[in-house]
């Protein structure tokens, strides 16, 4: 399956100063169904009859990730369905009607899940600390009930290459673990498969082609807006990467994808010393009681 060689239309070159921003909005189109189509065949992520359920939160990240994947999804080598769903949270002020009308006007069958999730992080979450943990595992849960009750095959999270990277020093400073957002993930019961179609795709990307297309952005003023958040912290430090050492993201995100066991310490992961258990040594070794210590 080689889902980034779809034949691309070719656009007759316009004026400049009149058609800019269209012609942009095609060039970021087209780079972002590269990337995406990429990520799919290199992870495996979409396969023949395939129901994708996209999951929609009303931020840019899964508004682009739906438009792509219905993109490419009418000149793809396999066949596969889209169901778009939204967990309402109940979040204070949430506008219940813009998802609705943003997905009837481009005919994409969907779903609006409606949990109280809020009120609940709100009362496990102790004074002084944030929802996200409690959050975020309420609302797998439901999305994963719900592509099982939907049939649906593959979830589909709108998390880009910018996460990935924010995650792995998240784990590294934070969980003492060298880990990070997997590409294409199946649920230790093997039920569910999360895929993340952005994964190669950068966050600023994204952020122009929703500023262009004009997506009806729902703020979240839960977690991810709240200030001195462990993540936004890395956000801020990416940024400037970005700005003062152009490439070093990318670098990053590549790393990740280009690990070498045996050059690091896990014992797990690489047999150091032939296989041999390091605990049998220290065992057989006799101790110096000259050296101990009282």
């Amino acid at each position: 399956m080689n889902f980034e060689a779809i034949t691309q239309q070719e656009h007759t070159q316009l004026p400049s100063n009149a058609n800019r921003a269209r012609l942009d909005l095609n060039r970021i189109s087209r780079k972002l169904r590269r990337l995406v189509g990429q990520a799919i065949s290199d992870y495996q992520m979409i396969a023949e009859g395939d129901r994708v359920m996209v999951c929609l939160s009303g931020g840019k990240d899964s508004y682009t990730m739906l438009e792509t994947l219905l993109a490419l999804q009418r000149s793809a080598p396999v066949e596969f369905s889209i169901i778009a769903v939204n967990v309402d949270q109940k979040h204070p002020g949430f506008p219940t009607h813009v998802l609705p009308k943003f997905l009837e006007e481009r005919n994409v069958e969907y779903e609006i899940i409606e949990e109280d999730t809020y009120s609940i992080a709100r009362e496990l979450t102790p004074d002084g600390k944030i929802q996200c943990p409690i959050c975020s595992r309420l609302r797998r849960g439901i999305l994963y009930s719900a592509a099982e009750r939907m049939n649906a095959s593959k979830i589909a999270l709108g998390h880009h290459a910018d996460d990935v990277v924010e995650t792995l020093f998240l784990n590294m400073f934070f969980g003492g673990t060298l880990k990070s957002m997997p590409p294409h993930l199946i649920s230790d019961d093997g039920c569910n498969h999360v895929i993340r179609p952005l994964y190669y795709v950068r966050e600023r990307l994204i952020e122009e082609y929703s500023t262009l297309v004009g997506h009806p952005i729902i703020p979240c003023n839960l977690c991810g807006s709240q200030e001195g958040l462990q993540r936004q912290e890395i956000k801020r430090t990416l940024r400037s990467w970005d700005k003062c050492f152009p490439g070093r993201v990318e670098t990053i995100a590549k790393a990740i994808r280009n690990v070498k066991p045996s050059h690091l310490g896990d014992s797990n992961l690489f047999p150091f010393g032939n296989g041999s258990n390091p605990t049998m040594f220290l065992k057989s070794r006799p101790v110096d009681k000259r050296s101990s210590t009282t």
